[in-house]
């Protein structure tokens, strides 16, 4: 084939080919749209399904209580007719014969784990996926690991932050990593204390082999970015995926018989957070506010609690440096309140809560608001002896209905709940009828209803632990899909 000589000297420039391949596109969409057949409108936009699956990761369930719980109905989209059938199996994450399972939506379920065998993996599908929730809690009365823990079963992510206390103030601070897929996963973590960004080579491409869960202790470790991390009196952890996925979870645990904990994954970065679930009663109650950019934020705080909010006096505003944990102490503005803190700044941050209740510890972060984008609420799995949820309407009014389901379905009549606009009311839960052994309940915003933020918190024989709840997902949005270029060039 003879080639034109107008065509090599085109070819030979450093932007011939692409020149070509841009033509030759365009000829193809050319044709696409003229051979499309009369009267075809272009595809309009996206839309939303119900959520088919989900799966989440509990990290060390030996000698603790795993729960679960299914939404009440699948959440549907609009247009879409409901998800039928569908079951949540429990399997340890090696794998292996299910070790229980729920088989009907609107039901919860629990089973203690007596031995110490890793991790295990929830997996739900079909109706039961949407709004699926699980919870793992470890209560020890006494030794060493003395404390009331409990934490959210994690769905595995590629982004995370964890802010509580560094190595310099907690005897163990491990961190939990699980991978649910058939890959490997590569995970890279970073920190920052209350002196800067903790500066390090180390923590950078830890492997978690498919199927299993690596135990990183932070300050203890090369891959728990070594001894530059062991001074740190506060910390910012953050975990992120530059292949595959992970379920992360950190245990804390504070010293010998001083209380044991996990700390919650924060809320991504932004100007504008609250961090609910700040319980009444006596003790530390400290706030930690992360600034992971560059630029130094000053943030606003106000207190929100059952009678109005306010600014604490002498710290209404905080200057924190960049790339720090600024840690801000509430006890003497809340004198033993309950609240929530509303934080407002001029730079993206993250936001964290210690509190300290007897000889135990407890931990929480910032949080979305319920019933947000492809969302029905939130739900808590493990409810037992003395739980109560934290509601908190930073704007205006919310109502939420507060619904109890056992392993027979719902349990007693929804309780509807009306908060305040800047105020935070505490829901004390009530077992209903038969719970003999815990209890799940759903939180949902109902139409009309303004922002509502939630925290469980539960306490037995005078340990606490603390369950931020998060927006459950039910539904998932389609891109709107349409006859342009767009689909093919970015």
């Amino acid at each position: 084939m003879n080639v034109p000589n107008s065509a090599l000297r085109l070819l030979s420039h450093r932007y011939g080919v692409t020149l070509l391949v841009l033509l030759a596109v365009l000829a193809l969409y050319g044709v696409a749209v003229f051979s499309r057949p009369a009267g075809t409108a272009p595809a309009q936009g996206g839309g939303r399904a119900p959520i088919r699956s989900a799966v989440v990761a509990c990290p060390a369930p030996g000698g603790a209580r795993l729960s679960a719980l299914s939404f009440p109905s699948s959440g549907g989209a609009t247009g879409a007719p409901p998800l039928k059938g569908g079951q949540v199996d429990l399997t340890q994450t090696r794998g292996g014969t299910p070790a229980g399972s729920i088989t009907a939506p609107g039901t919860a379920w629990s089973q203690d784990v007596n031995t110490a065998d890793g991790s295990y993996t929830l997996r739900a599908a079909g109706a039961l996926a949407g709004g699926f929730e699980a919870e793992q809690t470890t209560l020890a009365k006494k030794g060493d690991d003395r404390g009331l823990a409990a934490v959210r079963c994690a769905e595995p992510g590629t982004d995370l932050w964890f802010l509580g206390p560094g190595p310099a103030d907690a005897k163990h601070l491990d961190l939990y990593l699980t991978n649910v897929d058939d890959q490997a996963a590569a995970v890279d973590a970073s920190a920052l204390s209350g002196d800067g960004p903790l500066d390090t080579a180390d923590g950078r491409g830890t492997i978690v082999e498919p199927h299993t869960t690596r135990v990183v202790p932070i300050g203890g470790s090369p891959e728990g970015l070594g001894v530059i991390v062991a001074q740190a009196r506060l910390l910012a952890l953050h975990v992120h995926v530059s292949t595959g996925r992970v379920a992360a979870a950190v245990r804390v645990r504070v010293g010998k018989g001083k209380g044991v904990d996990w700390l919650p994954v924060t809320a991504p970065s932004a100007p504008q957070l609250v961090v609910p679930g700040v319980p009444s009663g006596a003790g530390r109650r400290q706030l930690l506010i992360a600034v992971p950019g560059d630029v130094d934020a000053r943030i606003k705080i106000q207190v929100i609690t059952p009678a109005g909010a306010f600014a604490p006096q002498g710290q209404d505003t905080v200057d924190a440096p960049a790339g720090t944990v600024t840690p801000v102490d509430l006890e003497r503005a809340l004198s033993g309140k309950a609240a929530a803190v509303r934080l407002v700044a001029d730079q993206p941050i993250l936001g964290g809560l210690i509190v300290q209740q007897g000889d135990d510890v407890a931990y929480g972060a910032a949080t979305l608001p319920l019933g947000g984008d492809g969302g029905a609420g939130g739900a808590v799995a493990d409810n037992r002896d003395v739980s109560s949820v934290l509601l908190t309407a930073p704007d205006g009014p919310a109502t939420v209905k507060v619904v109890a389901l056992t392993a027979q379905g719902v349990a007693g009549d929804p309780y509807v709940a009306k908060v305040e606009g800047t105020r935070t009311l505490e829901v004390r839960l009530a077992a209903p009828s038969g719970a003999t052994d815990g209890f799940g309940v759903v939180v949902l915003p109902q139409p009309g209803s303004g922002p509502v933020y939630a925290t469980r918190v539960l306490t037995m024989h005078k340990l606490i632990t603390m369950v931020p709840i998060a927006p459950a997902p039910t539904t998932v949005r389609f891109p709107p899909v349409a006859d342009s270029l767009t689909s093919l060039i970015p």
